[in-house]
């Protein structure tokens, strides 16, 4: 088994072993498992723009995690899907902002953690924000954020 699949297979085994009872989070294997693209439920609340573009509060929002042949010497790559558009400095038009820096130590149990923390705006990066608009936003509205204090994953 080369490197790249033994390191699938751990990641496998911990996003079970953190999220299978979770009611916050489902995580999906897309694929055979141990998968290179997972499909995350988070079932915390978030800002998603309406039909007219303001924020609106939700409390689900799918998010797509592949992670690339380099992985995981190379970053992994999130999208939200099914159209969510999330109202936060750091997703836009489906792109997710990961981690201000990727480490091949880093354990994908706490990429999916990240964007727990931050659709509920408990975490955001308005230095380089992919939503200008939004980080405005927030240092407008710091009384109205964070939006919640699941934490995804608690044991």
């Amino acid at each position: 088994m080369n490197p790249r699949q033994k390191r699938l297979e751990s990641d496998y085994r911990e996003i079970k072993s953190t999220y299978l009872k979770d009611p916050n989070i489902e995580v999906i294997a897309l694929g055979p498992e141990p998968s290179d693209k997972y499909r995350v439920v988070f079932k915390v609340p978030a800002f998603h723009f309406d039909s007219k573009g303001d924020p609106v509060l939700v409390t689900t929002t799918v998010v797509d995690i592949e992670l690339p042949i380099g992985y995981p010497k190379v970053s992994p790559v999130a999208k939200t899907v099914n159209g969510d558009s999330v109202f936060h400095p750091n997703f836009n038009e489906g792109k997710i902002c990961l981690m201000d820096n990727w480490f091949p130590t880093t354990q994908i149990t706490d990429l999916i953690r990240e964007i727990g923390d931050m659709l509920q705006w408990k975490k955001y990066n308005i230095r380089s924000p992919l939503n200008a608009l939004a980080a405005e936003w927030s240092q407008k509205n710091q009384n109205k954020i964070p939006l919640g204090s699941i934490e995804v994953g608690a044991k």
